[in-house]
């Protein structure tokens, strides 16, 4: 099999490898020719022919422990009328851009982890189940070979972040339903709708029933000005970087299996649009309408991530 590089760039994931070098040919069969291990088994795995760039101890211990992503059972929940349970931390990267992240995931959730850290363009280590590296693989080298622009993440609210868990589950929720926000400080936002929470029109009592106060925020800024909706799943994000001109749309399938039909609308007039993901040629956009100051479409099929660019 032709190798896949996986390439290792200043602020991205990174395979954090475990296992001695006599698991070399799990990695050669993946494609895998470059990963992360400990500083002392560096030397090792170089002999060996796979690039390895260190990890040291303290570096690992540093780095925040995210949970494993994914849909999660709600105790206690059975309805199959309730929304699904979505655990994403891509909320934790936007409120802090600059962290390091490790994913220490089980069989069946590295590939869901390697496109979440991709799509949010997190420095993060991903601890995988080694029968997890031929997906896992494809995804890392996809994200590695999209063009490296500095788009801006696009926001139509804020929130006031003042570092309380109250707030971040807030960002959270906010997140799960696609309701696009930037974390500011107290006082300093230009957008149209500010949440803060503990104040008089977003008491904390409010953040107690989360479909309601997801509710109540996306009523106030209405969807005619939200940039992104997402139709025909309750288990897909997006994460939405662009300049006015010019966006790219990352997709995260957080359900375990492939998704046939995904609709999509994007704030703004694009006449362009190119679609792929890991492993495949491009993917056919359809249905493509350009009416009301939106661009929608449809995607055929959403395995666990997709890319759209948009001009």
């Amino acid at each position: 099999m032709t190798a896949i590089l996986l390439a290792l760039l200043a602020a991205g994931p990174c395979v954090y490898w475990t296992q001695g070098v006599d698991s070399k040919p799990a990695l050669d069969a993946a494609g895998v020719a470059q990963i992360c291990v400990a500083a002392e088994q560096v030397a090792a795995w170089t002999a060996s022919g796979i690039k390895a760039t260190p990890v040291e101890p303290a570096d690992l211990a540093a780095r925040e422990a995210l949970p494993v992503p994914g849909v999660a059972p709600r105790a206690g929940v059975a309805s199959p009328t309730r929304a699904p349970w979505i655990v994403s931390n891509g909320w934790r990267m936007l409120r802090r851009p600059g962290g390091k992240y490790l994913y220490a995931v089980p069989a069946g959730r590295g590939g869901l982890a390697a496109a979440e850290a991709m799509a949010y363009g997190l420095d993060a280590l991903l601890q995988i189940d080694p029968a997890d590296l031929p997906v896992v693989a494809p995804i890392l080298a996809f994200g590695a070979g999209l063009p490296q622009d500095d788009l801006p993440p696009v926001a139509d609210l804020a929130v006031v972040d003042d570092g309380t868990e109250a707030t971040g589950e807030v960002m959270n929720l906010l997140a799960r339903r696609n309701l696009l926000f930037a974390p500011v400080p107290a006082g300093s936002s230009t957008y149209p709708l500010t949440i803060a929470v503990g104040s008089a029109a977003y008491p904390l009592s409010d953040a107690a029933d989360p479909s309601a106060f997801a509710q109540k925020v996306r009523s106030q800024l209405t969807d005619a000005r939200r940039s992104l909706r997402i139709f025909g799943s309750e288990v897909v994000i997006g994460r939405l970087v662009g300049n006015g001109t010019r966006v790219r749309l990352h997709l995260v399938n957080y359900g375990g299996r492939d998704i046939e039909g995904l609709r999509v609308r994007v704030r703004g007039t694009f006449r362009t649009i190119e679609a792929s993901m890991p492993g495949a040629a491009k993917v056919p956009v359809t249905d493509v309408v350009v009416a009301d100051g939106g661009t929608e479409f449809s995607l055929p099929r959403l395995a666990v991530y997709a890319v759209v660019e948009m001009r």
